[in-house]
């Protein structure tokens, strides 16, 4: 057990550690950027109207957490608390997130994300209404493969944007970049894991650590930390917390892919089980479950035309295989990995510590 770490994540009140200033910050600085890169681009044509008020859509209402965790990063490095610049740099981080959950819905073909509908039908309904030649379907992709790559290519300005020295961000850059190119390889493994129906929780697991906990947690702290110059023990220490935090979050969004209330979660019930997910979860179920059991499965997972009484079925076989309490207590375990790496953690200041345990607590123990 670590020492010096307060699970309860309301125990930290200054007015620089709250979820509500942080996100407030973040939010105000990522809208001007993205109104001044807005202003630059619909000089070329009022069509672009479209795609400009889509991304400012899409990155609005978002859980902001790895634009969090790397401003803890700085902090815990020794960033000063309210630099407008960190603020910048860590919006980077959501548009670097806005660009993978749409070319991730375009690949699922999913309908609803955050509530609204998800980026390739938001631009199919446009087509449709503004009665357009050719396929609306074809023209929703191909937009939003395009509002993917302009939100990836910003992501990648607004770091440089940030104001904050050269040095410093040439340091995050060498992070972000190492960054972007492991999600993108954690959304092939899970392609491809998807693909072959494979039943393997070290597959899933890997799935896991590469397109989620690194690019959710592990990573947005080592840029904070690059940007604030810390150093090689730190990164260390940020790892050792922040891989088992990420994979617990990841845990948590399968869950919730499964059991999760659609009025909470923004995307409908089963959506995990239409497209196949092959979840640690689903792995779980298939390594304890009997004959029977199994044939549900086989016969649920990637029916695109699933109803209420098939996901109940799954969702059966879920709990009664064990698997459900399987990931919760794997969920437990890994939060309580990551506190006590957190407790041992050379911070240069301690107001980070119980943020991160707050964090710890907030990505894992939700209904959204």
């Amino acid at each position: 057990m670590s020492v010096g770490v307060d699970r309860d994540p309301a125990s930290h009140r200054d007015d620089r550690t709250g979820a509500g200033w942080l996100r407030e910050g973040i939010t105000a600085e990522l809208e001007a950027f993205l109104a001044g890169r807005a202003r630059r681009l619909a000089t070329l044509g009022d069509e672009l109207a479209a795609m400009l008020d889509a991304l400012a859509e899409y990155t609005s209402g978002g859980k902001l957490l790895r634009p969090a965790f790397c401003y803890w990063g700085w902090r815990g490095a020794g960033g000063a608390p309210d630099s407008a610049g960190v603020l910048r740099a860590a919006g980077s981080l959501e548009l670097l997130h806005v660009s993978a959950l749409v070319h991730d819905d375009v690949m699922d073909a999913s309908d609803r994300r955050r509530g609204r509908p998800t980026a390739h039908q938001y631009f199919a309904a446009l087509h449709r209404r503004s009665g357009w030649q050719g396929s609306a379907e074809q023209f929703g992709v191909s937009a939003a493969i395009l509002l993917g790559d302009l939100s990836l290519a910003w992501s990648d300005e607004a770091l440089r944007a940030s104001g904050l020295p050269d040095e410093a961000v040439v340091r995050a850059l060498a992070l972000f970049e190492v960054m972007r190119s492991e999600v993108i390889a954690g959304q092939y493994l899970d392609l491809s894991t998807q693909a072959s129906a494979s039943r393997s929780v070290e597959q899933a697991m890997r799935v896991v650590r590469a397109k989620s906990a690194k690019y959710t947690v592990e990573r947005p702290l080592h840029v904070g930390c690059a940007l604030a110059g810390g150093d090689s023990a730190l990164t260390d220490a940020f790892s050792a917390y922040g891989l088992p935090v990420g994979e617990a979050f990841q845990l948590r969004d399968d869950v919730l892919g499964v059991f999760g209330d659609p009025d909470r979660t923004g995307k409908p019930a089963g959506d995990d089980l239409r497209e196949g997910k092959r979840t640690v979860l689903l792995a779980y179920a298939y390594e304890s479950a009997d004959a029977d059991d199994i044939a549900v499965l086989d016969q649920r997972i990637g029916d695109r035309e699933i109803d209420a009484g098939g996901i109940e079925e799954v969702r059966a076989v879920l709990v009664r295989s064990g698997a459900l309490e399987r990931v919760e207590h794997l969920i437990a375990a890994s939060v309580e990995q990551a506190l006590d790496a957190l407790g041992s953690a050379p911070l240069r200041d301690e107001t980070t510590r119980e943020a991160l345990a707050g964090l710890a607590v907030e990505a894992t123990d939700r209904q959204t």
